[in-house]
């Protein structure tokens, strides 16, 4: 299976978009008189880890997959970023495609942006999905981690680096497939994503990430449907921080996957695939 193989069963466009400025790069499908669904990546990722996902999700919802703010193909201020940062770039691109209100997808860094999202504007968020979502914890060794394979993978023209930084992800290393070793080598060593590496991975930076960290009581002014899924081999945060996350926030489901680490909506595809869209079902009433 490939990306393009993936995508192939429904009609799909990738453009880019103006989002006050920053151009975004994002892949649309399904009907756009439905429900919205945005999906959001994690640190140093891109929207092609949401492509065994869209087809299931544009048979029901209006999808969009977006790079988010400094990633992937979309634009790159020069500044540090902070998940304010993230948010102003979202509700930039929500207004910029006429979306009031959107079910969120985040996926590790992804859902830290769309917890504070739900959090600072509650109006345009109707559900919040946070997979392995980030930004509860401030652990040096994860974040080392995640500096230091990121560094390595975009200062080198080794291939090898970029698979190793992706095979961290996954539980199994046949997730990591060569094309999106491909896809995110060619992302890594495009000019402009090694000048900005060090604003990208500015969240893991102590100082920065602590005043950017979601608390209890963030956590607890949630109101949204809430589903957490975890890897129970997530490399970046073990079960009991997902508990944590489900304890804090009022009428939040979990869910465990098996077999799995930091990618759930990819790594297990044919369990997450009903599961959100189950969910999403009942969140749109």
């Amino acid at each position: 299976m490939s990306i393009w193989t993936d995508l192939t069963p429904i009609a799909h466009r990738v453009e880019y978009i103006d989002a006050a400025g920053v151009p975004t790069r994002a892949l649309r499908a399904g009907d756009p008189d439905r429900d919205s669904v945005v999906f959001l990546h994690g640190t140093s990722g891109h929207l092609e880890a949401f492509s065994r996902n869209l087809v299931a999700h544009a048979e029901h919802f209006d999808c969009h997959a977006i790079d988010m703010l400094g990633h992937g193909y979309t634009g790159k201020p020069d500044r540090p970023y902070e998940i304010s940062d993230y948010v102003t770039h979202l509700v930039d691109y929500l207004d910029a495609v006429g979306i009031d209100r959107a079910h969120i997808v985040g996926e590790s860094l992804g859902g830290w942006v769309g917890a504070r999202l739900a959090i600072e504007h509650p109006a345009r968020v109707i559900s919040l999905q946070l997979l392995c979502a980030g930004g509860t914890v401030a652990n040096p060794e994860v974040m080392d981690r995640i500096r230091t394979s990121t560094r390595e993978a975009v200062a080198s023209d080794d291939v090898e680096l970029t698979r190793k930084r992706l095979r961290l992800l996954m539980a199994d290393p046949v997730d990591a497939t060569e094309e999106l070793v491909d896809v995110r080598h060619a992302i890594y060593h495009r000019p402009d994503f090694v000048a900005n590496i060090d604003n990208l991975l500015s969240l893991q930076d102590m100082e920065r990430r602590q005043r950017n960290l979601l608390r209890t009581e963030d956590l607890a002014r949630i109101t949204q449907p809430t589903l957490i899924v975890w890897g129970r081999q997530n490399p970046f945060g073990e079960v009991p921080e997902a508990s944590k996350m489900h304890e804090a926030i009022p009428g939040s489901r979990l869910e465990l996957f098996e077999k799995c680490g930091h990618w759930p909506q990819h790594e297990q595809a044919a369990l997450y695939n009903p599961l959100s869209l189950a969910f999403l079902s009942k969140a749109s009433g």
